[in-house]
């Protein structure tokens, strides 16, 4: 029987069917924060139920964190004590935490992949729906709720009903400055938001296979966007040339032995998906979102298509845009360049590449928050960081930082903002802010001229 590669891995990990119910499923990592695991922690207490396997378990600080100052104790009181709490409970539980002022920590899906956790064939649950980021290494991972968290705190199992699977095909030759960003923003705006309700989308055909790791991972994050489950990409040699000598990754002759079992996780020649998209690389260009859901997404040069439901003409109000405008020349004075979508070294240097001898417009606040502290020493390393100070960038320490507003990095009441993250709800960036998502390479271009440009002119 001719399987794919998400029936593969889904059904190694099924420990018991439930006739006419869901699979008890083994979960292989569980990353934790300190936002959605306070109260399944909680939970066990009051259950007097222990940690089933401390070690399968990896937490961090991100969401709440300040990106300034992270030496000095934190001002918000809510924050503070989530992450306190965080910190007492992996204390009594002996798990790991990779706590401020550790040299691993940073945004939960960041440093898993880039510490060698994240592996192929790996199922993988975080309190956090960006957790599809992980399946750009052939690893099945979703995001749960806290009471999905405390089920996999209690047992490393979780009870699920098998999702549908859904192939997306990208064929052929992108067109200049087209990133994964823009792929996946351009594919979302094809299938909607709801388009992948139900499924967990494999992604294939050429355009993935030459594309690195971190655009993958980019790929994969936003998987959730269109409503799916997840997102996967079959591991290759690309793959494990970036786990290769990672900390966490097997060394040697036991990394041989991983490699030749991971070869083997690819839908085989006659597999058959529920659904199937293909998609021609020409037709992708730059993208930008004028709404408030990723899938209100155009070509950075097209014009607003008209609407006609409440929803949308509601996200066009919200935006202050109308139907038939450009985008472009809309003056931006916010530029966030972070959040787990793009915030791996790759991003900075593209970003750093062409705002060289080039200086931010006066009337822009640009921010470069990277995805962890080791991210962050590369930039420095490889001279980045004069770069950004050069050109009047503000370099921040690792965090979610102004992808959520959760923390004291926020857009303003009424302004606009060009950003790097996923999302760009209503308010999603802070209170009466107004979010354009796109490539990191278009906010920098934003950044310099102070309005959203044509990066091809």
């Amino acid at each position: 029987m001719s399987n794919t590669l998400f029936d593969k891995i889904w059904d190694s990990h099924v420990v018991e069917r439930i006739d006419n119910g869901p699979n008890v499923f083994l979960i292989d990592k569980h990353f934790i924060h300190e936002v959605t695991s306070p109260q399944a922690f909680d939970e066990l207490k009051r259950k007097k139920i222990k940690v089933f396997d401390p070690k399968k378990i990896v937490a961090t600080v991100d969401h709440n964190v300040p990106t300034l100052n992270q030496h000095l104790e934190i001002k918000d009181e809510l924050s503070r004590n989530q992450v306190e709490k965080l910190k007492l409970n992996c204390i009594e539980n002996n798990i790991e935490l990779y706590d401020l002022g550790n040299p691993n920590q940073g945004i939960v899906h960041v440093i898993g992949p880039e510490l060698g956790i994240t592996q192929p064939g790996m199922t993988i649950v975080c309190g956090d729906s960006h957790t599809s980021t992980h399946g750009a290494f052939g690893a099945i991972a979703f995001g749960i709720g806290t009471s999905q968290v405390a089920q996999v705190l209690a047992s490393q199992c979780l009870l699920l009903n098998k999702p549908k699977k859904m192939r997306i095909n990208v064929k052929g030759v992108l067109n200049k400055n087209v990133t994964p960003k823009d792929v996946i923003l351009y594919i979302i705006s094809k299938l909607g938001t709801n388009g992948g309700t139900g499924f967990f989308v494999e992604y294939a055909g050429d355009v993935f296979e030459k594309m690195s790791m971190e655009g993958r991972m980019t790929v994969c994050n936003m998987s959730i966007e269109m409503g799916a489950r997840g997102g996967i990409i079959a591991p290759d040699d690309v793959t494990y040339k970036y786990l290769e000598g990672k900390d966490f990754s097997p060394k040697e002759d036991e990394f041989k032995s991983k490699v030749s079992i991971w070869k083997k996780l690819k839908s085989d020649e006659n597999a058959i998906f529920d659904s199937e998209f293909t998609f021609n690389a020409n037709d992708i260009f730059p993208m930008l979102t004028y709404g408030t859901n990723p899938g209100m997404g155009i070509k950075y040069n097209d014009r607003i298509p008209k609407h006609s439901n409440s929803s949308d003409l509601n996200a066009l109000k919200y935006m202050g845009f109308k139907s038939g405008e450009s985008l472009i020349g809309k003056k931006i004075n916010y530029v966030f360049i972070g959040s787990c979508t793009n915030s791996r070294i790759e991003d900075f240097r593209s970003v750093a590449n062409y705002i060289v001898n080039k200086r931010k417009a006066n009337n822009v606040n640009a921010l470069i928050v990277p995805g962890s502290q080791n991210v962050l020493n590369q930039i420095i390393d490889e001279g980045l960081h004069d770069i950004f100070e050069q050109s009047g960038f503000k370099i921040r320490q690792p965090g979610c930082s102004a992808c959520l507003g959760m923390n004291e990095d926020k857009i303003p009441p009424g302004e606009l903002c060009i950003s790097t993250s996923n999302r760009n709800f209503e308010g999603r960036q802070g209170p009466g802010s107004r979010t354009i998502l796109s490539s990191p390479i278009m906010a920098a271009a934003a950044a310099i001229h102070g309005k959203i440009t044509d990066i091809n002119e």
